[in-house]
């Protein structure tokens, strides 16, 4: 069977982009293997650790004392403050100590016989900076809470690097913000008419534009139309290079990048599509040379009209699943079933749907039993908008592309919508996925990014999958080791209000005995500003053990972690409860799961 896929992403849009009116600011996002340099922080206090012997290495009075007998010497304030857990005693010097202050007090401190060591309380700092690449405040899909896929917070794991990705699209329009993360890649399509490079097949990704002149040119009712470059806005989103000044970030920014060039003058047909895919995922393909950088990831944001797979389709995406990639296929921007639309139909493929700023199914996007998770896609207009106009550029995907209206001109950035937009989110995702644990499968990476995503904070009729894609939370759980023993869940969202308690409630059955001296408490709390937050642990006879506490100066977002109790005076069984405490108002979130490890 012949049939012929076009692109899934809207005609490129005009005009500068603007950052929207009121966008978050983006959280703190690792960017390259260096440290910028570290703020200046004054020294409140001191660390102190006696010798064994001595009566303040093990009496908190003693403690106590001695710091108010090096108060008296050295004329500061100071105050013993708690006991640490390796032994060592903590003493505050108050918030006014200059660097001089602080050097007499350790000196009096190290001058004392019965003082093994003396150490400055210092601050450390999250490794992640903020991407400087000068247009990420307008990626909103990547780090927005509402409508992105938190991806800043998995860049502290994985980057992509060791991952190749296949575009198979319309071929690599020369970009400073992709060069140096682009592969040798292939042009796959056969007829020179449509290649419009002189010749079919040749080993020459570069896109010839794929615009055509006249209504009519490609089948009744297509429209004329500028070429769209739409393989290199797809490249941006993956793989984009970060941290180099200029452009945007790309979410497995440290991976390569394939272009495999199937479409060009009206779209492409599936025997190019069908080779394109064996080849990229290492397969032969008669006539071709083989591929010297097979990829482990392959993005496919075309599509055409069909009720079924095509037989030559499925071959190919099983081949390539076999072979150990994943294939990532957009799910159509018809607004209908995705069930009629392939290669979104087939099996083995990760079916991606498109969500919009807000969190919400984007009015185009195909849907269905068959999609499998959701991504930003945006929208460069509302649905109600005049079709073709550009009316919330904001709103839309921003990435890599070229000014060209034909040919190939000067390199730009723009905003597309579209599915073809929602896919390259995943399959950067599934690439982070592979760099981080190279035994996974296609089969496990998608079945880890459906299981980790989250609900969509809006609305979608007909069906989005899972919900939208969360990258931090799918990283975290592939490479986090979980907890031996019997695990119970409570997955039900529960919504934190302002200055309010709330709790959910998991029911243990089963167990004999009291609970375990180190009871594994897993918490995923997505929640801006979490210093906000007071956490505790409720056993079932009601005592309250604290988890954490509240932070004025802790602004990062969401509570991802396991927390470890003591809790072998508590009877097992009976219904234990995490209570979240919201101590201030203006952020807002919700108990997204919770678990207790027995």
């Amino acid at each position: 069977m012949v049939a012929s896929a076009a692109i899934l992403g809207a005609a490129a849009t005009t005009g500068a982009i603007a950052a929207a009116p009121g966008a978050a600011t983006p959280k703190p996002a690792p960017a390259s293997q260096t440290m910028r340099a570290l703020p200046s922080a004054p020294v409140e206090k001191v660390i102190v650790t006696y010798k064994s012997k001595a009566a303040e290495a093990g009496s908190n009075t003693a403690a106590k004392s001695d710091t108010a007998e090096k108060a008296a010497k050295t004329g500061e304030k100071l105050s013993f403050e708690r006991r640490l857990a390796g032994g060592g005693a903590l003493v505050d010097l108050g918030d006014s100590a200059t660097k001089q202050d602080v050097t007499e007090v350790m000196a009096a401190f190290r001058a004392d016989p019965s003082v093994a060591s003396v150490e400055p309380d210092i601050r450390a700092y999250a490794t992640a900076v903020t991407p400087n690449d000068t247009d990420y405040t307008k990626q909103w899909d990547l780090f927005e809470p509402t409508g992105g896929m938190n991806v800043p917070a998995a860049w502290d794991k994985t980057t992509g690097s060791g991952v190749t990705v296949a575009v198979i699209d319309t071929g690599y329009a020369a970009h400073s913000d992709l060069a140096t993360n682009v592969v040798s890649g292939y042009d796959f399509i056969s007829t020179s008419a449509d290649a419009r490079d002189g010749n079919g097949r040749d080993a020459d990704a570069k896109d010839e534009g794929d615009w055509n002149a006249t209504d009519n040119e490609c089948g009744t009712g297509s429209k004329a139309s500028n070429s769209s470059w739409h393989g290199t806005h797809v490249a941006g989103t993956i793989g984009a290079v970060t941290n180099n000044t200029k452009g945007i970030a790309g979410i497995a920014y440290n991976a390569k990048i394939q272009p495999v060039r199937v479409l060009g003058k009206c779209g492409g047909s599936s025997a190019d599509i069908a080779d394109a895919i064996t080849w990229a995922s290492g397969g032969s393909v008669p006539g071709v040379p083989a591929n010297a950088t097979p990829s482990k990831v392959i993005n496919l944001s075309l599509g055409g009209a069909s009720a079924t797979c095509p037989s030559v389709y499925q071959t190919a995406i099983n081949g390539a699943v076999a072979r150990g990639t994943t294939v990532v296929v957009a799910a159509g921007n018809s607004n209908a079933n995705a069930s009629g639309f392939t290669p979104a139909n087939c099996a083995n493929v990760i079916n991606v749907a498109s969500t919009s700023r807000e969190g919400n199914r984007s009015y185009y996007s195909n849907f269905g039993a068959i999609v499998d998770v959701a991504a930003p896609g945006g929208e460069t207009r509302r649905s109600t908008d005049t079709p073709g106009t550009v009316t919330t550029p904001e709103n839309g995907i921003y990435s890599t592309l070229n000014s060209g209206a034909t040919t190939q001109s000067a390199e730009n950035f723009k905003p597309y919508q579209g599915t073809s937009m929602a896919a390259p989110h995943i399959a950067g995702l599934a690439a982070l996925l592979k760099s981080a644990k190279s035994t996974l499968t296609p089969a496990e990476i998608e079945s880890a990014i459906k299981a980790n995503a989250r609900p969509l904070p809006g609305t979608c009729t007909g069906g989005c999958g899972t919900g939208i894609a969360d990258s931090a939370k799918t990283v975290d759980a592939v490479t986090t080791t979980p907890p031996a023993g019997t695990v119970f869940t409570n997955a039900t969202d529960v919504t934190i209000v302002d200055n309010a308690t709330v709790s959910s409630s998991i029911a243990v059955t089963g167990r004999t005995g009291n609970a375990p001296a180190a009871l594994k408490v897993g918490v995923d709390i997505k929640h801006t500003w979490r210093g906000d937050l007071v956490i505790d642990l409720v056993a079932p006879d009601g005592t309250v053990r604290n988890l954490k506490a509240s932070s004025s100066s802790d602004s990062a977002d969401n509570v991802l972690t396991t927390y470890t109790v003591d809790a072998s005076s508590e009877v097992a069984n009976g219904t234990w409860k995490l209570q979240v405490r919201d101590v201030a108002s203006g952020d807002t979130g919700y108990i997204n799961s919770w678990s207790l490890t027995f």
